[in-house]
């Protein structure tokens, strides 16, 4: 039966849950995580570019699994294939974006060679070394060291650090294309660029949250950014904050509901609040429509 941890006392309650290793070590590395996915979110829906983090999350997959077959870390073929994955993807898109057609086709090779390296690592070890798969797909934050959270927060420093010195150009980039490149900014080095970020972004957030559900990850802290503001600068900001929020609340729900992997419980949140904001633009806009309509119709007014 599901437990729910209950106490008069937050800080007491917090300080019980921060108690534990294994917590720490998720938030650490959580953190590391949340803020570089939070900041690449927005440039990936803001580039209608969505669905490359899906592919890259299940690139992510085969490489974990071909790392696996041949008996090296996972990890290392895990981001080995999310940014070589990311080039080809630039490469065969139209000035270094993807078109759908190139996404698809990556997408179903990718599930091919996963479906080779799953037959090749089933055949080849025993059946009780497949929990290194079952934590790519699913995610594994719970299951990670010292070493490994401060991996992640070097890693989510580099990406966050680059994408930061990127954005400006970035989002000129990304708004007016034509008048970047009169301008001679580097377009297409810029999306090869921003395309390698996302691969190791999709890499390290599939410890968090597993191959399978990366896409809330990369889609919906950006989704909600653009829904509440127009202005680029504070759509980063407000999309790190709930990205680096959804994934803070959904660790402190699964520790209270030991049932709810992490993985859910952050993705939960981060919908959630994506639905929440998404009624809430549509009922404004619509109050606001009958607003100026009444005004229309009342010559007085």
């Amino acid at each position: 039966m599901t437990q729910i941890l209950v106490t008069a006392n937050p800080i007491s309650a917090v300080s019980d849950m921060l108690s534990h290793p294994f917590m720490r070590y998720a938030f650490i590395s959580g953190t590391g995580i949340a803020v570089p996915a939070g900041l690449l979110s927005y440039f990936i829906v803001l580039r209608r570019q969505v669905f490359t983090g899906d592919a890259l999350g299940h690139a992510a997959f085969t490489g974990a699994l071909a790392a696996l077959a041949i008996g090296a870390d996972l990890r290392l073929g895990l981001f080995a294939i999310t940014v070589a994955g990311g080039l080809l993807l630039g490469v065969l898109g139209n000035k270094a974006r993807a078109d759908d057609v190139v996404i698809g086709s990556f997408f179903a090779w990718m599930l091919g060679l996963g479906v080779l390296f799953l037959s090749i690592f089933t055949t080849s070890h025993s059946a009780g070394n497949g929990a290194g798969g079952v934590r790519v797909l699913f995610g594994s934050i719970f299951g990670l060291d010292l070493v490994q959270a401060q991996v992640s927060v070097a890693i989510g420093a580099g990406i966050t650090i680059a994408l930061l010195a990127m954005a400006r150009p970035l989002l000129f980039a990304t708004i007016d294309e034509a008048v970047a490149e009169a301008r001679r900014i580097p377009v297409r080095l810029l999306g090869y660029t921003f395309l390698v970020l996302v691969g190791l972004g999709t890499g390290q957030a599939t410890q968090a949250v597993g191959a399978l559900l990366i896409l809330g990850l990369l889609a919906t802290p950006g989704g909600i950014a653009q829904r509440l503001t127009t202005r680029p600068y504070v759509g980063l900001l407000l999309s790190c904050l709930v990205a680096v929020g959804s994934l803070w609340v959904g660790l402190t729900l699964s520790y209270a509901l030991p049932s709810w992997p992490p993985s859910f419980s952050i993705l939960a949140v981060a919908s959630s609040a994506y639905v929440v904001v998404l009624v809430s633009s549509n009922a404004m806009r619509i109050l606001a429509s009958r607003g100026e309509s009444d005004m229309l119709l009342d010559p007085v007014a």
